[in-house]
C-alpha cells in the first residue's frame, strides 16, 4: 500500500466555536469536511496557550517535557528540534514544507525539519497574507509528488488582530449581526459581548474560506483518498475565562479527520489529545513510532477494538503573557485543576485585550478568587462554574483526582514537584499584576512554589515571587 500524504490543517484561537460542534458559526467547507471524515467532540490540547499547545501536538509530548515552556516569541524554545513531527518524517524520507504560520521557532523553520517554506507575500497584511498563505499549500498540492509529503499549513484567524480589541483593526461584524448572536456559554449576554463574538463569526467564516481553498485544490489534484487531512487549531477563544484556562473553554478543540482510516462522517465522543495524533500517523505510515511518544494512536478506536483510549487526560500552564503555573486531569465525568499560585484574581496579561475582558472587568471579574484546587463534576455542571473542591460530598474524587495527577507529574518529572521551575535565558513576560499583555515584557523569573508539591495539601504561596 502506497504511503499517505499527510496535510496539518490548523488555526489560532478557534475552540470548537464551529457549526460542525452545534454553534451558531457555519463554515460550509469545514462541515462537508465533517461529514466526510471524522470529529471528535471530546478532544483537548495539552495546553490552553499557542506555542505549547502547537508544540504538544507536534512533537507528541507535554511541554514542560519538550521545553516549550511558553511563547516563542517571547523566548521558548524546544529542548530537541528533532523530534518535531515535520522533522521526524523527513527522516523516514517525506517531503515536508510549511505553508504560513507557525508558532513553535522564531528562527527558520527548516530547523524543525521543513524542506519547503513558503511565508506568503512579502509585505502583504492580513487578509491578503492568508489568501497568499492558502494559495500557496493549493500549489503545492498540485504539483507533481514523487514521495509521500507532509503539508502544515497554518493560518492566523480566528486569533484577534492588531492593537484593536476587535479582530480585523475594529471592523464592525459585517457578516454576523450582534443583536442575533448568543455569547459563548461561559459569558453574560450583553451587548458589548454579542458584538464581540459576532466579529469571531465573521472571523470564522473567513478560516472556513482559506481552509475551503486547501482542501478543494487538494481534490483538484486528485490526493483526497490517499491523503489525511486534520484539521485543528491550537486552543480555546480569545475571551475571558477561555484561553489559557485549564477547563474545557480554554482545552477544548475542534478535532476532525480526513483520509485512510477516517472516512463516514463519523463522530467519537471518547477522550482524545493532540497527543495522540503523532502516533496515528505512525500507526497509518507504517513507522516506528519514537519512544517518546505520550499519545495513542486513534485508529483502534477508529476499528472498533476499542470504546475509549484513554480514562485521563492531562494539561498544563506554565507562562504565557504571564507566568501561571496550572496542572490539570480531565476524566470523563470530572475536572481538577491545581494552582500553585492561587490569586485573588485572574492573570490579567494572560487574558487578549478585547470588548469581553473591558465588560467582565467592569463587572467586577478582575477581583474573582482563584483557589488552589478546583474540582468540577461537568455532568451535572458542563460550564465548570461551581468549584466542588471543598464539598465532603466529593472528598473521595477530590483525592482520586489528586492522586491521578501526582502520579502523572512524577512520571513525566514535572520540575514543579522539585518547588522551582527554571525559564529558557532570555524569555522575557509580563509581571503577572499588570493588566495587559501588551504590557513592556520583563526577563523570565524562575517559578518557584514552596515546599514538597508531591504532597495533596502543600501551600503555594499567595502570589508570584518578588
Amino acid at each position: 500500500m502506497q504511503q499517505a500524504h499527510i496535510v496539518y490543517l490548523h488555526s489560532h484561537d478557534t475552540g470548537r466555536y464551529l457549526q460542525p460542534y452545534g454553534y451558531d458559526v457555519e463554515p460550509p467547507n469545514l462541515q462537508q469536511f465533517a461529514e466526510e471524515g471524522v470529529l471528535f467532540r471530546q478532544a483537548f490540547c495539552v495546553a490552553p496557550t499557542c506555542s505549547p499547545s502547537r508544540a504538544g501536538l507536534l512533537t507528541g509530548t507535554c511541554p514542560y517535557r519538550n521545553g516549550m515552556l511558553g511563547l516563542a516569541h517571547r523566548g521558548a524554545r524546544l529542548r530537541d528540534n528533532s523530534q518535531h513531527l515535520a522533522a521526524f518524517l523527513a527522516r523516514q524520507g517525506y517531503a515536508t514544507a510549511l505553508s504560513g504560520f507557525q508558532h513553535e521557532i522564531t528562527g527558520a523553520p527548516e530547523e524543525l525539519g521543513y524542506q519547503e517554506v513558503f511565508t506568503g507575500g512579502a509585505g502583504e497584511e492580513y487578509p491578503e497574507w492568508e489568501l497568499s498563505v492558502a494559495r500557496a499549500a493549493g500549489d503545492y498540492l498540485r504539483r507533481p509528488h514523487d514521495r509521500p509529503f507532509f503539508l502544515s499549513c497554518g493560518f492566523v484567524t480566528t486569533h484577534r488582530m492588531g492593537p484593536s480589541p476587535q479582530w480585523f483593526n475594529g471592523e464592525a461584524s459585517p457578516v454576523g449581526d450582534p443583536r442575533y448572536c448568543r455569547p459563548p456559554g461561559p459569558l453574560p449576554d450583553l451587548p458589548e459581548i454579542r458584538r464581540d463574538f459576532a466579529d469571531f463569526r465573521v472571523a470564522a467564516a473567513r478560516l472556513d474560506s482559506y481552509m475551503g481553498m486547501v482542501l478543494a485544490a487538494l481534490e483538484e489534484a486528485g490526493l483526497g483518498e490517499n491523503t489525511l487531512v486534520i484539521c485543528t487549531t491550537d486552543h480555546g477563544i480569545a475571551f475571558p475565562s477561555m484561553k489559557c484556562n485549564l477547563n474545557d473553554h480554554g482545552l477544548g478543540v475542534m478535532l476532525m479527520l480526513r483520509g485512510p482510516g477516517f472516512t463516514g462522517g463519523q463522530v467519537s465522543d471518547a477522550l482524545v489529545s493532540h497527543l495522540d495524533f503523532f502516533p496515528t500517523v505512525c500507526e497509518l505510515a507504517g513507522l516506528p513510532a519514537p519512544d517518546w511518544l505520550e499519545g495513542r494512536s486513534l485508529l483502534p478506536l477508529m476499528r472498533g477494538e476499542t470504546p475509549t483510549l484513554h480514562e485521563e487526560l492531562f494539561s498544563e500552564v506554565n507562562y504565557h503573557a504571564a507566568p501561571e503555573p496550572l496542572r490539570s486531569v480531565r476524566t470523563e465525568r470530572y475536572r481538577y485543576v491545581r494552582r500553585f499560585w492561587p490569586r485573588p484574581g485572574p492573570v490579567l496579561p494572560n487574558c487578549d485585550d478585547s470588548v469581553s475582558k473591558h465588560e467582565m472587568l467592569r463587572l467586577g471579574w478582575g477581583s474573582c478568587p482563584r483557589p488552589a484546587e478546583e474540582l468540577y463534576d461537568l455532568a451535572f455542571d458542563p460550564l465548570g462554574s461551581c468549584n466542588l473542591a471543598a464539598d465532603p460530598a466529593q472528598a473521595e474524587v477530590l483525592v482520586d483526582l489528586r492522586a491521578r495527577l501526582e502520579r502523572w507529574m512524577r512520571s513525566t518529572e514535572d520540575p514543579l514537584l522539585k518547588g522551582r521551575l527554571d525559564p529558557w535565558p532570555g524569555m522575557r513576560i509580563t509581571p503577572a499584576d499588570c493588566q495587559s499583555p501588551r504590557e513592556e515584557p520583563l526577563p523570565a523569573e524562575p517559578i518557584i512554589v514552596a515546599g514538597d508539591q508531591g504532597g495533596p495539601r502543600s501551600a503555594p504561596p499567595e502570589g508570584p515571587p518578588e
